[in-house]
């Protein structure tokens, strides 16, 4: 009987034994087959999350961000422990004594669903984290048996807290933050070590479901989930009993319930020049470390010119846009029913309009409620309410109230006051809208390139186009400047004739008859007078004089086009450029013909605060000097490569002032410093540029629609000329000025700028010019150049251009002294020849 009875348990023992070894085997084998190709976990001990990367303007301040997932990396030993304690609390109360994996866990999730209870997950933090970084999100056992082993062996690699700081700066928190110092900040505007037990036990209850829980939307469920985190956190030991009754008795305070402002309130708005940053190094980094790789990015911004740039531009676009008397508005309604229930701020917060505009004040997003004769009823956003708009308002629209508007319409709304900027004492409201003509400006230092200012249109959130980097158009006359440096560094003085005559060429399109802007034709005019006056026949026959494959060669050498056609055409300005590039360009006269890189960013730094990128270039020879003598500073030096010579670019800066003077742009730009500059109009007004520029600071205005048309009256000067005296009036306040540098190697010889005749050294009157000319280069005064076109048609010369005797000895391109009376018949002067 014994013997039966030891029999049968040995045969049982024996069973279980065999049982569990085909067990052990079987789970081996399955833990080996799907350990053999997992990904390798050691790589997460150089972790390096997707960070938002920041750009900062010169004093250090935040002015915009870009991810692509909100998240702000913090090392783990930074994270406060209240915070560690309660995402464990909440998602792995036995993190810090398990391996990896949590039988207990397990077994006690498999129990509730064998009863009947729902199905829940048993994973560990660590297991999260596995899943996270290393596998899919599949509900699979393939996925999870992957998971355990990857878990144990990542235990094994790194200690509690880097698996635990991993995680929480990985996890998805809701509100697209992720990590929990991003989520801090976008919940409650604070930082980790700011936050009370409420506050970190409501981080905690996210990652499960991270968008289930918003307060706005969901406060009873976050309510009670976060009440459940804080007491887990007491039951566990992490809290008083005391801290945990105080702190569940305190309701859900964020954000998103009002409670506190937004982070993103101390941001500006993002404009034209930070996005320009982003389009530029996502090109030079990659997108993916530009959006994920946490750099910090010293912009040349200077925002308080950056705002005066906009309201230049805004401000002259607003004028053209009114002189044309056609309301327009948003083109956007609401359903007149919210106006009725009053639902009507929500509906307005649904409609996607301009609210970045802050001309005069700021224009507000309100919608029509009643119309009537004498006043329009407006129920406005942002707290505001119901106004009223007066018929006065809109004595510049052609048409009622009832003509040109409609219940429910969704327009544009400012405070007039008597104070700027919507401060002072209320006048009226003041309707509103973005016009449709466009336009874009741009300054510059001239001897950094460093961008203080940019504005791509009127405003940002109604089109992020942007119109000074992105719109190519024609730049007009505004380009004339290159075909007068290339004369002048060929050999030309300002004081050269070249005839102003009317001109034929015949095309594969047909003939070609060029005309000057004032359908007038001048005869001989010295260089100065035609870049002044902007004569387009002149610079025709200049170009062909010099050649357009000489144009050509320094257009593209200043960085105007990257490959300029050789036409005629093109030395008048008829191939499209940027603003950008014209700023850019106009810089290098402004400083003397060096070569200046223009720049958004000062420097870029990695997450480690490594310099990746730097702007300026200038040797400091003196720099690592340990002492320097009283008073000395450290000597740097400027490597820039020379475009032009320096005479040259003297020269050209002082025609362009006489454009300010008493040129095209005259009566337009009034500063109190030295300011050259330059007109620009294409052909029936489509495009108006003005280029600018001082001492120190280069702008560039332009204006047109964004598909081109006529604008009515358009010049360069009218359009352009106010937006750049704006803006420079407060640029010099800030920047100054002074006079343009004379460089050595020339001396002074008074002309007539009518004739281009020398005159004697005390000549004085509105006639009198001092040019610049190179030493030991004797100018060759009479010489008239005609770039080799047949001319038959007599013409008035200009006035003013002739001596007392009414007449002057000249000598044609082809050597020919003869004599010049006051009328000049044109035929008389050789044609030279085309060459």
């Amino acid at each position: 009987m014994l013997r039966f009875i030891f029999s049968f348990f040995g045969t049982i023992f024996s069973w279980i034994t065999t049982g569990l070894f085909l067990l052990a085997l079987v789970v081996g084998g399955i833990f080996w087959m799907y350990g053999r190709d997992l990904p390798n976990h050691e790589a997460l001990a150089q972790y390096q999350p997707p960070t938002i990367s920041r750009i900062y303007s010169g004093e250090g301040r935040i002015i915009d961000e870009f991810a692509k997932e909100r998240r702000l990396y913090t090392p783990p030993e930074e994270i406060p422990d209240l915070v560690k304690y309660a995402f464990i609390s909440a998602e792995d109360k036995n993190f810090y004594k398990h391996h990896g994996y949590d039988l207990r866990g397990m077994a006690s999730a498999a129990l509730t669903a064998a009863q009947g209870g729902p199905l829940r997950g048993a994973s560990t933090i660590t297991q999260q984290v596995m899943k996270n970084f290393l596998l899919d999100g599949s509900r699979s056992a393939e996925r999870k048996i992957k998971e355990l082993i990857l878990a144990t062996r990542l235990e094994q690699t790194l200690t509690k807290d880097e698996i635990l700081g991993l995680y929480l700066n990985e996890i998805d928190l809701g509100v697209r933050s992720f990590g929990v110092t991003a989520a801090a900040q976008s919940y409650f505007n604070k930082s980790l070590s700011e936050l009370a037990p409420e506050e970190a036990a409501f981080l905690a209850i996210h990652p499960k479901a991270p968008y289930s829980y918003n307060p706005a939307k969901n406060y009873d469920a976050a309510l009670t989930r976060r009440n459940y985190v804080l007491r887990e956190m007491y039951e566990n030991g992490y809290l008083t009993q005391e801290v945990y009754e105080t702190a569940r008795e305190k309701p859900i305070k964020s954000v998103q319930t009002g409670d506190y402002p937004s982070y993103r309130e101390s941001l500006p708005t993002r404009d034209y020049f930070t996005d320009e940053i982003r389009r530029q190094l996502s090109k030079n980094f990659g997108e993916e470390e530009f959006f994920e790789g946490g750099l910090s990015i010293r912009a040349t911004i200077d925002p308080e010119m950056q705002t005066n740039a906009a309201h230049a531009l805004q401000k002259r676009l607003e004028e053209l846009d009114r002189g044309m008397g056609q309301w327009r508005g948003t083109g956007k309604t609401i359903d007149a029913a919210a106006l009725d229930d009053g639902t009507w701020e929500a509906a307005l917060s649904e409609i996607r309009v301009a609210r970045d505009v802050t001309l005069d004040g700021k224009w507000y997003v309100g919608a029509v409620n009643e119309v009537g004769d004498s006043a329009l009823t407006v129920m406005v956003e942002d707290g505001v309410g119901e106004v009223s708009v007066p018929r006065e308002d809109i004595k510049w629209v052609r048409g009622s109230f009832r003509d040109n508007f409609t219940r429910g319409d969704v327009v544009h709304i400012r405070r007039m006051t008597t104070g700027d900027n919507g401060e002072g004492d209320l006048i009226r409201w003041s309707l509103r809208q973005v016009p449709e003509v466009q336009g874009a400006f741009m300054a510059m230092d001239v001897n950094t390139g460093r961008v203080i200012a940019m504005q791509g249109g009127f405003s940002y959130q109604n089109s992020v186009f942007n119109r000074a980097t992105q719109a190519t158009r024609q730049p007009g006359s505004s380009f004339k400047p290159f075909v007068y440096a290339a004369a002048l560094d060929s050999g030309f003085t300002p004081a050269t004739i070249v005839v102003d005559a009317p001109i034929e060429i015949n095309t594969p399109q047909g003939v070609w008859r060029p005309k000057n802007a004032s359908r007038q034709f001048y005869g001989p005019t010295p260089l100065r007078t035609g870049i002044e006056q902007s004569r387009n026949l002149m610079t025709i026959r200049l170009a062909q004089e010099v050649g357009m494959d000489t144009v050509a060669r320094y257009a593209e050498r200043f960085g105007v086009y990257d490959h300029m056609g050789q036409y005629l055409a093109s030395s008048l300005g008829a191939e499209e450029t940027t603003v950008f590039k014209m700023v850019s360009a106009y810089a290098m006269f402004a400083n003397g013909g060096e070569r200046v890189e223009p720049t958004l960013v000062d420097r870029v730094q990695d997450r480690y605060g490594r310099t990746i990128y730097r702007h300026d270039q200038r040797v400091c020879e003196e720099c690592d000097v340990a002492s320097l003598a009283p008073g000395v500073a450290p000597k740097i030096v400027s490597n820039r490569e020379r475009m032009i010579n320096a005479i040259t670019a003297y020269q050209l800066t002082s025609m362009m002032q006489g454009v300010v003077q008493r040129g095209t742009a005259a009566g337009r730009v009034n500063l109190p410093v030295p300011v050259a500059g330059k007109t620009g109009t294409t052909n029936d007004g489509k495009d108006a540029w003005f280029m600018g520029f001082t001492s120190n600071i280069v702008a560039g205005c332009y204006i047109g629609y964004d598909t081109p048309r006529a604008m009515r009256g358009a010049s360069g000067g009218g359009f352009c000329g106010p937006v750049f005296n704006d803006f420079m009036q407060d640029a010099v306040k800030k920047y100054g000025g002074g006079k343009f540098k004379v460089p050595p190697g020339g001396h002074f010889i008074k002309i007539d700028r009518y004739t281009g005749a020398r005159l004697n050294d005390s000549a004085s009157g509105p006639n009198v010019v001092a040019e610049y000319f190179r030493d030991g280069e004797e100018p060759i005064f009479g010489l008239m150049y005609d770039g080799g076109f047949a001319m038959g048609a007599d013409l008035p010369l200009f006035e003013g251009q002739t001596s007392s005797s009414g007449e002057r000895e000249v000598q044609t391109s082809t050597g020919r002294t003869i004599t010049v009376p006051e009328k000049a018949p044109i035929n008389s002067l050789s044609s030279g020849g085309l060459y």
